[in-house]
């Protein structure tokens, strides 16, 4: 199965054929007007293969390739500016497990291509897929970059929010849980400049994923189990191409990846000076964001799902801090992109400025309880289903920007097909975990009876 959509491309690797591969190649090549292309990839075996394929249809066209090697997409993502780079490619199915790999795409200014250039570059690899071109350029090259992650690094650590000696002086004892995945490296050596007592688990290059890759709270029992017998002051999961963060605290409790953008807002917001200050993020985030927001008289701005989408929208509106509920921050004062990275450094910076530790500081954020339910798409069609789920609903109000949002008081639900799975998403939130339940669950039947 390929799923060509506004994430990219993922498959199966028997589904990743060289013509497909190659074609995207020269597509993007002739999209960007390759001179210049930057690619990274995630741990996964299979990446070394499609790398390698991908750069010699690049080269094939006429384009130079800056391999940096294993790396977090965010890092291919600061590369793309830093270098000036004409565009990046990301060898990644992010949080897919295996046997699932993927292409992203970056353009020149570090952000992910939009729907309007993924469909372009979808046809245009399908028009030269019927006909591969032969090599033309042989004095095109590759070369291999090795500094990538520190360039990356040092770019976190210039972060103006930061106080780089306050967080040092902590000397935070941290478990990292990189899942073998891209961030197995970046975050480590992270945490090393920021003088943190470091306990790694999952953190190789040359190991497959030790459990489900997605970094949910039923998947992170090994490293709240480390957590705890160690004494921890806090544990980081992040994703398999490192632009997710998950929390675990100091409790051994994991506090809910929605909860990364919210301390990180929170940090962010106290510290900006900026007199408008906006947040933005998508639909299926968690309403902490808009309590935490108006403690400090900010305005939220929704968009759809997707990175990109809510990246567009920070740069056009000139927002302070973005992110979606998935773990993933986004922060202008480093590059447009959610960064496992930043997230990091921001949520230590937090905790560096008081004497409580993290299971107190999450007492003090208002807390709501978000389900998300994953139900097989079958054959029902989301748009000629929308009378029912309106009768179903009785909402308050309704958003249709992206699937539909169903909004009352203090609790919402979201249906929409996943851009990256053949799957209908059905996200609630209420302030309890049964109240997100229940607002769910006339959702959730109707799909269970018409799918």
């Amino acid at each position: 199965m390929l799923i060509e959509s506004l994430s990219g491309v993922r498959g199966y690797e028997t589904d990743l054929s060289e013509n497909v591969i190659k074609s995207y190649g020269y597509a993007f090549s002739e999209m960007m007007n390759g001179i210049k292309i930057v690619i990274g990839r995630d741990t996964r075996i299979s990446g070394e293969k499609i790398k390698n394929t991908i750069t010699v249809a690049l080269n094939s066209s006429g384009a130079s390739v800056m391999d940096l090697g294993i790396c977090p997409t965010p890092t291919v993502q600061y590369a793309v500016e830093y270098q000036n780079a004409s565009g990046g490619i990301v060898v990644t199915a992010s949080h897919n497990p295996l046997p699932w790999n993927g292409l992203k795409f970056i353009g020149p200014d570090g952000l992910f291509l939009d729907a309007k250039q993924m469909n372009w570059l979808k046809n245009r690899r399908m028009e030269i897929g019927i006909n591969l071109p032969k090599i033309k350029y042989l004095n095109s090259k590759s070369i291999l970059y090795e500094n990538a992650i520190k360039d990356h690094i040092d770019s976190v650590l210039r972060i103006p929010y930061l106080n780089i000696k306050k967080i040092q002086d902590k000397k935070f004892k941290v478990v990292v849980d990189a899942v073998n995945g891209a961030a197995y490296k970046a975050i480590p050596e992270l945490l090393t400049e920021l003088n943190c007592e470091i306990i790694p688990i999952n953190c190789s290059c040359d190991k497959s994923f030790p459990r489900s890759p997605e970094p949910l709270p039923e998947n992170l029992g090994e490293l709240m189990d480390k957590v705890l017998s160690t004494g921890a002051d806090i544990g980081f999961a992040i994703d398999p191409d490192g632009d997710r963060l998950a929390i675990v605290s100091d409790k051994g409790k994991p506090i809910s990846e929605e909860y990364t953008l919210v301390l990180a807002e929170k940090l962010v917001l106290s510290k900006s000076t900026n007199k408008n200050k906006i947040v933005v993020t998508n639909l299926s985030t968690t309403m902490a964001v808009d309590d935490i927001a108006r403690d400090f008289n900010a305005r939220v701005i929704r968009t759809p799902i997707g990175e990109i989408n809510v990246a567009k929208k920070m740069r056009e509106v000139n927002a302070v801090i973005g992110g979606e509920g998935n773990g993933g921050v986004i922060l202008p004062d480093a590059h447009l992109g959610r960064d496992s990275l930043v997230g990091t450094a921001l949520v230590l910076q937090l905790l560096s400025e008081g004497d409580c530790s993290l299971s107190n500081l999450m007492k003090k954020i208002p807390k709501y309880s978000i389900i998300k339910n994953k139900l097989q798409k079958g054959k029902i069609d989301l748009n000629s289903s929308l009378p029912q789920l309106i009768k179903i609903a009785a909402a308050d109000s309704i958003n249709t920007d992206d699937g539909v949002k169903f909004i009352w008081e203090n609790k919402w639900v979201h249906v929409r097909p996943s851009n990256t799975e053949p799957i209908i998403r059905i996200y609630s939130e209420a302030p309890s975990k049964i109240e997100a339940e229940k607002v769910a669950a006339p959702f959730v039947e109707f799909f269970d009876i018409n799918s």
